[in-house]
Order: structure tokens, then sequence, then C-alpha cells
């Protein structure tokens, strides 16, 4: 779940306006990747993404270079595609991916969907982003991914030979559920971080999803989520190991639902390091 209970103080990356959104032209920025150990170039592009709904207002980075790399698809969380998503698809890139983060709301509002001065503690504030999330129906996700899998494959950069990877945050880990078992013979690993709502008693339960998966899954857990609804981790844990998915579903002690992204008040570097530690691991594993 996002809710007020979950995300109390949830305030937006201060630093965000709508001119700080749009880079307009290609940019290219160097940033030091830790597995690497050596800097790297990192191109960065505003593109928009056909959809079957629209267009998609979405940011692509790759590394500078000859290529080709694997790609990933990130999907954000509540607040949408913003400088914090921004800066992870950099670091992702950095360490050889081709990246694509999109506007999950494209049908209803250009990114960025808030502001610096968004509370998500606030009643008036949440009002803004929680119809857009509402409306990003089961099969409108199914539609999306399709369409931005389908995307990355076209990029010159994109080393089709090697599988795809996709994570998600907070609403986005249904999203990333729902990707990997509508396309399981491309995605080859998928990750969630304090992902909302994976296991509901609804129909169109993400977790139901699992059976049609062939990547390898990776779930890791905030602790006030595991307060909540305890039986979650298990019926996930269950659901993986019936369909002989490689799965691990970690709970993070300490670690408050959105301790991995920046601008959260409860992020935690230290949980969200071992996070990013662990994405990077899957992704080696799988996606070389």
């Amino acid at each position: 779940m996002c809710d007020e209970h979950i995300h109390q103080g949830l305030i937006h990356d201060p630093t965000l306006t709508r001119r700080a959104f749009g880079l307009g032209a290609a940019a290219t920025v160097v940033l030091t990747s830790a597995a690497a150990g050596a800097q790297s170039k990192v191109v960065e592009k505003d593109v928009n993404v056909p959809m079957a709904s629209g267009v998609s207002d979405s940011a692509l980075f790759y590394p500078e270079g000859k290529g080709p790399w694997p790609a990933v698809l990130v999907w954000t969380d509540i607040l949408g595609l913003r400088p914090v998503f921004r800066e992870m698809g950099r670091r992702l890139a950095a360490d050889g991916y081709v990246v694509l983060v999109p506007n999950p709301f494209y049908r209803n509002a250009k990114a960025p969907v808030v502001d610096g001065s968004f509370d998500f503690s606030k009643p008036e504030d949440r009002a803004k982003v929680m119809p857009l999330a509402a409306a990003l129906t089961a099969d409108a996700n199914i539609s999306d991914a399709k369409a931005y899998l389908t995307f990355l494959d076209a990029q010159p950069q994109t080393d089709k030979k090697k599988k795809m990877g996709v994570q998600g945050y907070c609403m986005g880990g249904p999203l990333t559920y729902r990707t990997a078992a509508t396309v399981p013979d491309r995605v080859g690993a998928a990750a969630t971080f304090h992902g909302g709502g994976l296991v509901t008693d609804k129909p169109d339960s993400p977790h139901l999803m699992i059976p049609k998966m062939k990547a390898e899954v990776y779930s890791a857990v905030a602790d006030n989520d595991d307060q909540r609804d305890p039986a979650a981790k298990d019926k996930l844990k269950e659901a993986f190991a019936a369909a002989k998915v490689p799965a691990k579903v970690e709970v993070y002690p300490g670690c408050a639902h959105g301790w991995t992204v920046k601008g959260s008040q409860v992020y935690n570097e230290p949980g969200a390091e071992k996070a990013w530690a662990e994405l990077l691991a899957l992704y080696k594993r799988r996606l070389a």
C-alpha cells in the first residue's frame, strides 16, 4: 500500500521544478561506477515513447560508447518520474545498462506530476496523485509494459541477445511483477523495493502472475509493510516455490516504506545501498 500511514512525511525532492525536468537535447554526464571503479560517461535523453494510449514522456540513459548493453525498465513510485529517479537511471547506466524510466501517468499528466512543495502527509497533496495511480489498471500496466520493452529493444544501444531487467518502487512493485509475467521470454531479472500491493485478495493480484514468470526475482520488503501484513511475504515465498521461480524475498529491519528513495524522510542510506548491491548482483547474474 502507498498511503498516509506508510508514507507519513514523504516530501518530494525540493530541487524539483518543471524547468529543471526537461533536458531537451541529449546530455552527457560523467559518473563514477562503483562496480567498475572508474568514471563512465552516460548519455541522458528525454524521449517520447509511442503507446497504445498516447505518448509517454520518459527518460533514457545509456553508457557513451559502442555497446551494446542489456536493457532495464524502471517503474517509479507513486510520485512518478522526477530527479531522484533520473539519478537512479544515470547510476544504473554507468554500470553498463540501457535504462528507460517512464512517466507512468502519461495518460493524465506530464512529468513531473508534483512540485517541490509536495507533502504526502497532507490529504490535499495525496489527492493529486492517488487518482493517477488508481487509473493505472492491471490491463493498462500490461499494455504499457509491452510498449516500453518494445521501445527499449528498438534502441541501437540495446543488446537484444541478452535478457532485460525490470525494477519497481512502491506502486512500481506490482507493475514489475506484471511486466516479468507479461514478457517472460524477454525479462530475465525483476526486482521490487517496498512494493505495495504485491499480494491482495483480488483476482488480478500481482502474486498470482508468478507462475508465468521466467525471471529471477528479488523483492525487498519494508519493515513497517511487513508488520502491517506479515503473511504477505510468506505468500510470496510460497508462490515462488510452487512455481519453481528463483526468488529472494527479504525484509529490511528498521527500514520503512520508501527507504530506498532519496527525498523521503525515511530514506535509509545503508539500507538503500544494500538494496542497490542486491540489484546489481541480480543483474550481473541474469543479464550477463
